[in-house]
């Protein structure tokens, strides 16, 4: 059987992992920022120039949304691309190491909205998911290079 090739369809996975990572690290740069408002007296001269506390939540929550809508397509794209080009899913590590970064960002997301309700368990767990998350992209971001190399030409 002649299968198309999907390497377009993994040039969107490549964008949509770096676009991840960079969110990732937006967010951490403005939840940093935001802990740091949040416990400090005086506020930063640029933040206060860059709109305030305001400001920077509504970016951290676009980012938010962003990493989110990528992961899910990022997990879209692996199941539809693994089962176009293989037939079946679980050929590596990779599919349990998205699979564990896609449950640590939602879950997180749940936490966000949480905070916002004044639930005092969740900023903590957010912060740890997030830290944790860390962990996950590396894991996801290593295992992916092996898979790309079984798609590669």
């Amino acid at each position: 059987m002649h299968l198309p090739s999907f390497i377009w369809l993994w040039k969107i996975a490549a964008w949509s992992m770096g676009l991840s990572l960079l969110a990732y690290v937006m967010l951490a740069t403005t939840g940093f920022w935001m802990w740091r408002m949040r416990n400090s007296l005086t506020v930063p001269s640029f933040m206060v120039f860059a709109g305030g506390r305001s400001q920077w939540v509504t970016l951290h929550l676009i980012m938010g949304v962003s990493m989110v809508s990528l992961v899910l397509l990022l997990l879209a794209i692996g199941i539809i691309g693994t089962l176009g080009h293989f037939g079946s899913l679980g050929h590596s590590s990779h599919l349990w190491a998205g699979l564990i970064v896609v449950g640590l960002v939602l879950l997180s997301a749940f936490s966000a909205t949480q905070i916002r309700f004044g639930k005092t368990w969740a900023r903590p767990l957010h912060i740890t998911l997030n830290t944790i998350l860390s962990v996950g992209f590396a894991w996801v971001s290593l295992t992916g290079w092996s898979v790309v190399q079984k798609y590669l030409p």
